[in-house]
């Protein structure tokens, strides 16, 4: 069912008329993945290679989250599944959101086929404000603030895009409170894991 499921994301043209770098599905999963990421969506090196997080935003998520590359790219262990599948383009001050197309087409078929008891990582305000609609009034800050209200199905996150420095510099207690304890529920989800 997943394969049968990537196969017809991988051929899917929604939002190719608005996508002015082309189409490229960037999305990764399986049936048996407890961890799930779900970020915003591929930047343009994530694009030119195909590789989910496959830039400085990725490097520094696998070091808040302790995952090495080797589990981050397994999908048996982490589904990746961001927002928007393709690269949206760049807009001033960054790229632009992800397509609004992409997740009410998509994601509730994904999530079928991931098992019922996971962790899920919103990654930055796009996942937050689709998955966690009754807290859209709080700021992100709030939001990572209190990542305990969420466990143990969520934990949200800031993006770890290079702002990610001023957040922290900003809010020393997300090093010191919820990396740990993000850690600890990463490793929780992926049993086997060292």
């Amino acid at each position: 069912m997943s394969e049968a499921l990537r196969r017809e994301i991988a051929g899917c043209r929604l939002c190719a008329p608005h996508l002015p770098h082309g189409v490229r599905p960037v999305v990764g999963f399986s049936a048996t993945a407890r961890l799930l990421i779900i970020g915003q969506a591929p930047g343009s090196k994530v694009h030119q290679s195909g590789i989910p997080w496959d830039d400085a935003s990725g490097d520094r998520l696998r070091q808040w989250t302790g995952l090495s590359k080797e589990q981050m790219y397994d999908p048996a262990r982490v589904a990746l599944v961001p927002m928007g599948f393709c690269y949206p383009g760049k807009a001033s001050g960054g790229d632009k959101p992800p397509r609004r197309e992409c997740a009410p087409q998509w994601h509730e078929r994904v999530l079928e086929v991931l098992p019922a008891r996971r962790l899920t990582l919103l990654v930055g305000m796009h996942a937050q404000a689709h998955y966690l609609p009754g807290h859209r009034q709080s700021s992100m800050t709030e939001r990572v603030r209190n990542f305990r209200s969420f466990l143990p199905d969520a934990l949200p996150l800031p993006h770890p895009a290079w702002r990610s420095t001023i957040f922290m510099r900003n809010n020393p207690w997300f090093e010191t409170e919820v990396l740990p304890e993000l850690r600890e529920a990463v490793a929780e989800a992926m049993p086997g894991s060292n």
